[in-house]
Parts: C-alpha cells; sequence; structure tokens
C-alpha cells in the first residue's frame, strides 16, 4: 500500500502547480494545514462494471492534472468498485509523476453493509458469511442496512484501505449516522456515536486515518424537532468525550445545491445566540465542510433561470453555474460532483478559473428571492 497522507507541503506543492490555470480562491486550508481543491471528484453514481471503472479511472487522472485534488468515495458505493477505480487511477498518476501522494486528499465512508464487486444471489447469507460469522456484527448492530459499531468500522476501515491501495485514508466519515435515529431513541444513538468515534481516534492513532467526521443526508440540514436532526453541538461533544480537546473530528460532508440550501438558510444548530445555520455552527467550530450533491445528479446542470448569469458571471453552462454557487458559499469548502466523464472534468474544472463569487454580489441571490 502507498504511505503517506495529504500534507500541508504538498498539497501547497500542487496548488502551486497549478497556479497558471486557476484563479486565487479555489485552494481552501483544512485541518493541519493540506489544501482542498474547491471543486471535488465524487464516485457515487454508474453501474458496477469494468466499463464504468476505466471511465473513472481516466477522469480521476485528468481530474488531478487539472487542479482538482480532493476524491471522494464510500465502501459501498458501487460495491466497492468505487474505491478500487481510485485506488488504480491514483497508483497510476503517482508512478507516472502526475501527483504525488501528499499531494491529494482521499476521502471514503463507512456505515452500510456493502456487496463486493456485485449483488450476490442471495445477500443475507452474503451478509451472515461475511460479517456476522466472523463476528464483525452482532444481532442487534444493525439497523437497516447500517451499522457502526467499533468492531464494524475497524473492518471496514482496513477494506477501504486495502480498496484504495493506502496506508493512510485522509478523511473518513461516519455515513450518515443519522440513520440509526430511525430505531433507537437519542441517549442511545449518542452512546454508539461515541463508541463509533472511539473506534476511529485508535485508528488515527494507528495511522490508518488523519481525520475523521460525519457524511450525513438529512442529518445536519432538517429541524431540530425531527426524529433524524444531528445537533453539531452534541457530536462534537461526543467526540470530546473519547479524543479530549484534540479530537480528530474535523470534517463534515452535506448536500448542498441551489436547490437544498437548508445548511445555509435554516437556523437549526444551537449557538451562544441562539440557533444559527449549519455553515456558520461549523465555521464557528473550525470543521471544514464538503458539499455533495452540487449540481444534485445532473439535475441542475441545465435548465437554470437566465438571471443567474448576472449573479455567476463568467461561466459557460449551468453545470458551472450551479458549481460556482456551492463554492462560493461561506463556509463550504468543496463542492464535490460525481464525474465519470473527461468532458464533464474538463467542464466542472473551468469553473477553477474564476474566482468564487464576493459575498456582495453572492447575498443577491437570497435578497433578491
Amino acid at each position: 500500500m502507498i504511505a503517506g497522507s495529504a500534507t500541508a507541503e504538498g498539497t501547497a506543492r500542487y496548488a502551486a502547480s497549478q497556479a497558471e490555470r486557476i484563479a486565487p480562491g479555489h485552494f481552501r486550508e483544512l485541518p493541519g494545514g493540506a489544501r482542498a481543491s474547491s471543486v471535488g471528484l465524487g464516485t457515487y453514481l454508474g453501474r458496477e462494471d469494468a466499463a464504468t471503472d476505466a471511465l473513472y479511472e481516466r477522469a480521476i487522472a485528468r481530474a488531478l492534472e487539472r487542479g482538482v485534488n480532493v476524491l471522494d468515495t464510500a465502501i459501498n458505493y458501487r460495491h466497492q468498485r468505487s474505491e478500487r477505480a481510485i485506488g488504480r487511477a491514483l497508483a497510476a498518476c503517482i508512478a507516472r509523476g502526475v501527483v504525488a501522494r501528499d499531494d491529494v486528499v482521499v476521502t471514503s465512508k463507512g456505515g452500510y453493509l456493502a456487496f463486493d464487486g456485485e449483488p450476490p444471489p442471495d445477500p443475507r447469507a452474503y451478509f451472515a458469511a461475511t460479517y456476522v460469522q466472523p463476528g464483525i456484527v452482532r444481532p442487534g448492530d444493525v439497523v437497516g442496512w447500517h451499522c457502526m459499531t467499533p468492531r464494524f468500522l475497524a473492518d471496514q476501515i482496513d477494506r477501504s484501505r486495502v480498496n484504495l491501495g493506502l496506508e493512510t485514508i485522509d478523511v473518513y466519515y461516519v455515513h450518515n449516522p443519522e440513520t440509526q435515529l430511525d430505531e433507537v431513541d437519542r441517549p442511545e444513538f449518542l452512546s454508539r456515536l461515541r463508541a463509533a468515534f472511539g473506534a476511529l481516534e485508535e485508528a488515527v492513532s494507528a495511522r490508518k486515518l488523519r481525520w475523521y467526521g460525519a457524511a450525513t443526508w438529512n442529518g445536519f440540514r432538517i429541524a431540530p424537532q425531527e426524529r433524524g436532526h444531528l445537533s453539531l453541538v452534541e457530536v462534537l461533544a461526543a467526540a470530546r468525550d473519547v479524543g479530549g480537546a484534540d479530537h480528530h473530528f474535523r470534517v463534515v460532508q452535506l448536500p448542498y445545491n441551489l436547490a437544498m440550501p437548508e445548511a445555509f438558510t435554516l437556523a437549526n444548530q444551537r449557538a451562544d445566540s441562539g440557533l444559527v445555520p449549519m455553515l456558520r455552527a461549523a465555521e464557528h467550530a473550525g470543521i471544514y465542510t464538503m458539499a455533495s450533491a452540487s449540481v444534485m445528479q445532473g439535475q441542475l446542470s441545465r435548465g437554470l433561470p437566465t438571471e443567474l448569469g448576472a449573479t455567476l458571471p463568467g461561466l459557460a453552462t449551468d453545470a458551472q453555474r450551479a458549481l460556482q454557487f456551492v463554492r462560493s458559499t461561506p463556509g463550504i469548502g468543496t463542492a464535490l460532483v460525481g464525474m465519470k466523464a473527461v468532458a464533464h472534468v474538463e467542464e466542472n474544472a473551468g469553473v477553477a478559473k474564476t474566482p468564487p463569487v464576493p459575498w456582495e454580489q453572492f447575498q443577491r441571490l437570497f435578497t433578491a428571492a
């Protein structure tokens, strides 16, 4: 496996190598000083086949050449094939001298029971043989297809490291932890979350991970009274309980786009001043935020109102405008977008040629509404 992780020195070197093709504001600082591109490549969608693997590998190689140094995946994406595609592409780029390991921020997730390559004929038999019989998962650990016990996460981290071919994953998320709230009450949920974070702190100590966090869908963007709501205050308290003041919970991921602006507009997180939106709460706590679904799986890549062009100028396509909206939002670090075609990489990476929209201009999108 390839040693190392993203570093302040490596990512600064990478950013400098891209300086002629990008505008200021494209790279943002992660905890520890590493610099992450404001557009990242996601690997969620696509068939579970070799042809899609090859598409992703070519797209990843081109993205690394075009100033995109954030690669996002999860063990259950395309039944582990997305992690493996990233691993092959990154190894090939390192071998060719396109990048070094410490230039690139690789993020993955664990929480959902994952098939291996393709759906088996008998899923329950597969999970029994893979997870239950070896003692990785015990009765009562699983909510639906979700699990976040220390035993399970330790197993998933090692599988992801092998898939990616990396000794150290830069950011590892508990994947949609709010899923557990479908069946357990909040005190039990927080107990499970503390146990999960304890396992992740151990993985950091073993240099299997650099940082960890939570990748959510609904949790951080719904009202506090809803059952699946996640309180950042409670989540960070759980991290402090197991990791102390120097805990390694430093990144969150949540959906944010023109059609799903709740992270910026909905005051749902506790703060000294009352309730504030998630992005403000995260920024105040020193948490880096990566936005998923930046173009809403392609739905925002066409047909946007023409007046957006005046507020988000200098761009050629609606997909670029949708990305520019996300990366220009205060509190957003990286806008993730699925890219498995080189043409999409060229289009999306082209956003970096334009600086993020200044706040005085950006806020017109909301004052006009």
